[in-house]
């Protein structure tokens, strides 16, 4: 599985939907930031206390425009550089040709089970990313897509929970992953709140969270051969398919419903290939 959410074959992991309904929580940081990592030593995102993360309706329009390259993911990180510190794979795509010209060739390696010319980065023996300095990232300009796609509100959105198996990146098996910095991304995301101004956001957190609740337990939708997936790429194909499961019409406006089957599986098949 590699950091852009995409679903690959590989173990099963537990990335099921989590209980607990979603609440408000009133902000406690100051404003969002750009996603940048502040400078001065990277700090891990641990602690108490609610993160705002914004009107849903907001964010999911934003999330899916991300998703399309419309845009890059405007996360509130304040100093937290989490996802850079956990082990993961990122992978880089043939067209990304900005970022394979900041990036040593050394550092990269054909992504398994994907065509020529798709790359991961790997992790140094900090499970750090190789381009996270003291300073922050230094190719943030020139980063990866799967870096300025990437927003760990999609787990409180879609109410599952990071796991141990999205570490296990591009099919390759992990066994030494340094156990804080594997947590990080988990704590960080379990502290995101989201505000529900409008009936609408709250219908629409419902289509995200049903569809992510319907996927895992429909993974056979997926095609053969196609194992079970982890929690990263339930979130994201939450996200892209949660209209399926909005439906009415006025006066009573839209509404969280049952799926069509065979539109979902057509779907999900569609973005299994990807």
């Amino acid at each position: 599985m590699t950091t852009d959410g995409s679903p690959t074959n590989g173990s099963p992991t537990n990335g099921s939907p989590t209980n607990g309904s979603p609440t408000n929580g009133s902000p406690t940081n100051g404003s969002p930031t750009n996603g940048s990592p502040t400078n001065g030593s990277p700090t891990n995102g641990d602690g108490d206390g609610d993160l705002p993360a914004g009107a849903f309706s907001t964010w999911l329009a934003d999330m899916q425009a991300a998703l399309r390259a419309e845009r890059d993911a405007d996360v509130p990180c304040g100093g937290c550089t989490a996802c850079c510190r956990s082990s993961q794979f990122v992978h880089i795509g043939p067209d990304e040709a900005d970022a394979l010209a900041h990036i040593p060739a050394e550092l990269l390696f054909p992504a398994p089970r994907m065509p020529s010319g798709h790359v991961l980065m790997g992790y140094d023996e900090r499970g750090r990313c190789p381009m996270l300095t003291n300073d922050g990232c230094s190719v943030y300009e020139h980063r990866p897509r799967t870096c300025r796609t990437y927003d760990c509100r999609v787990f409180a959105a879609a109410g599952v929970e990071p796991n141990d198996d999205d570490l296990r990146r591009g099919g390759l098996p992990r066994d030494d992953l340094p156990g804080d910095d594997r947590a990080d991304i988990a704590a960080r995301a379990r502290r995101w709140r989201f505000d529900f101004p409008a009936e609408a956001d709250r219908t629409e957190h419902g289509a995200v969270r049903a569809a992510a609740e319907f996927i895992s337990q429909h993974g056979e939708l997926l095609g053969e051969g196609v194992g079970p997936i982890g929690a990263s790429p339930l979130a994201v194909l939450a996200v892209e398919l949660h209209g399926l499961f909005l439906g009415g019409a006025p006066p009573d406006g839209p509404k969280v419903v049952e799926p069509d089957v065979d539109a979902v599986r057509v779907a999900l098949r569609s973005r299994a290939r990807r």
